[in-house]
């Protein structure tokens, strides 16, 4: 559960000091053992839970912030390891959701440090948060980053493919079909359920889009695709 020895080192940071310290003293007075029980067995029990219900926990969160002031990417770097360190997932969740919020005070040498977090204490609940709205922008805000999109489609952990096969989740007509298609072709016979749940979802988006394009892309494709991928695709067409 707790990240890996050679993990990244969060850099000093005064603002990460201050929001730490708020977050914990803030967060764990409001835990509640029950429903911490009840969201780790949903969560299949990738990590232990304080059991702050998420309107409850984004109430607490404005608070942390309040008068805080706007991060750097030292800032956003040192405030998203440190809480990746702490064990309890809403403190991952704070992290994903300040991410999001400051992804664009983020450049592309952050990159290396999203791939942690999407491969560290890995589950649905941070990578897809992190994939739309942390990786979408990043790679729309430095298109050459998508070159590294191309190696995570291949990445060993299957998180950081799905994160790549995420990342274009928003991006509507600004979508690199031919990346989207792609990656969907090349991860399409990984028999696990959530890159093919991904897939489907990837192009389920675009189909808001460009329907057609969805349609005969997975009636080209044909048995490539798993029997999932093509239902979710095509769900709303």
């Amino acid at each position: 559960m707790n990240p890996a020895a050679d993990a990244p080192v969060p850099p000093d940071s005064a603002l990460a000091d201050t929001v730490l310290e708020r977050l914990v003293s803030v967060y764990a007075p409001a835990a509640d053992p029950v429903r911490a029980a009840g969201a780790a067995a949903y969560m299949k029990h990738v990590a232990p839970f304080l059991g702050i219900p998420t309107p409850e926990r984004r109430a607490l969160s404005r608070t942390v912030l309040a008068g805080a002031g706007r991060p750097d990417e030292a800032d956003c770097t040192a405030i998203a390891l440190r809480c990746w360190r702490l064990p309890e997932r809403e403190y991952q969740y704070f992290a994903a959701d300040y991410l999001r919020r400051y992804a664009g005070r983020c450049t592309s040498g952050f990159l290396p440090v999203l791939h942690h977090l999407v491969t560290t204490v890995p589950w649905w609940d941070t990578v897809d948060v992190l994939a739309a709205h942390v990786a979408g922008p990043l790679v729309a805000a430095d298109p050459a980053l998508a070159r590294e999109m191309d190696r995570w489609i291949d990445d060993p952990s299957l998180w950081a493919a799905r994160t790549a096969l995420l990342h274009q989740l928003r991006y509507r007509e600004a979508t690199d079909t031919d990346r989207l298609f792609g990656y969907c072709l090349r991860r399409a016979d990984h028999p696990d359920f959530f890159l093919r749940k991904a897939i489907g979802w990837a192009l389920r988006e675009y189909a808001r889009t460009d329907p057609t394009a969805v349609r005969d892309f997975v009636e080209g494709a044909g048995t490539r695709l798993s029997p999932l991928s093509a239902r979710e695709a095509l769900k709303n067409l």
